[in-house]
């Protein structure tokens, strides 16, 4: 399902409002990933909370296929999105695959027994996120980028309408990183499924993303192919600065005057 904002306007309510980005007029299509890129303190993850239901949207509207999602109620766009943030989760005693099945919980309650289906599909989902051998081990003797891969189980459990990622690949290393971006590609396609996430990780996007959403640190967002952000000049002009620029003949910054 294709994901549209419509003059949106995101930040923190107050007398008056704190608008952190304002105007946007932004799509995420159905099948793919959507990159969202920017320097720190651009509002990246102030966006992907505001899209997600986490926190109000100040003004306009973000439509999933023509529903308004800030109209839903929570169980309901708890069936539709889901959300993997980088906040550290506090699993108590839960192992990957008890983890995995809260996905469950939107479709079916808590007072449910899993179905045999719905126990293939977390199988397959850890399986899928290279997380099988996790199913038996508690959370909190998982490294952090164990954690991540459960935690993106959770979400496929899930069978969501919209994928939201706030720096998924954080914790992982560079060759993970890699393989977790070609993964995503790959589920949004089979599922036909959004996926929008945040990532610091500019010059992997820029190889590989279809498409892009760039919060320039102006309190805008433009969107675009990365070749088209990259021949405007809007990578260089959100991220140059006095030691570091972008290059756009190879894709790479370099330290050295602007």
């Amino acid at each position: 399902m294709t994901l549209v904002l419509d003059d949106v306007t995101v930040g923190y309510p107050g007398r008056p409002p704190r608008e952190i980005l304002s105007g946007l007029h932004l799509t995420a299509h159905s099948g793919q990933v959507t990159a969202l890129l920017g320097p720190n303190g651009a509002g990246k993850s102030t966006l992907l909370r505001s899209v997600a239901g986490l926190q109000r949207i100040l003004h306009g509207s973000a439509r999933l296929d023509d529903v308004d999602i800030t109209k839903l109620s929570p169980a309901e766009r708890a069936r539709r999105v889901a959300v993997v943030l980088t906040d550290r989760v506090d699993g108590g005693l839960l192992t990957g695959g008890e983890i995995a099945a809260l996905g469950r919980l939107p479709h079916q309650g808590f007072a449910s027994r899993l179905s045999s289906a719905e126990r293939q599909l977390i199988a397959d989902s850890l399986d899928r996120m290279g997380a099988a051998d996790l199913t038996d081990v508690r959370l909190h003797e998982m490294s952090d980028g164990q954690r991540q891969r459960v935690l993106i189980a959770r979400a496929l459990v899930q069978r969501p309408s919209l994928l939201v990622l706030d720096e998924p690949s954080a914790f992982l290393d560079v060759a993970a990183r890699v393989e977790l971006l070609a993964l995503l590609e790959e589920i949004a396609t089979d599922a036909g499924i959004t996926v929008l996430l945040s990532t610091h990780d500019v010059e992997l996007v820029l190889r590989t993303a279809q498409h892009v959403w760039l919060a320039a640190g102006d309190g805008t967002v433009v969107d675009g192919t990365p070749t088209a952000l990259i021949d405007s000049g809007a990578i260089r002009r959100a991220f140059d600065s006095r030691r570091v620029r972008f290059d756009p003949t190879d894709g790479i910054f370099r330290l050295g005057e602007s």
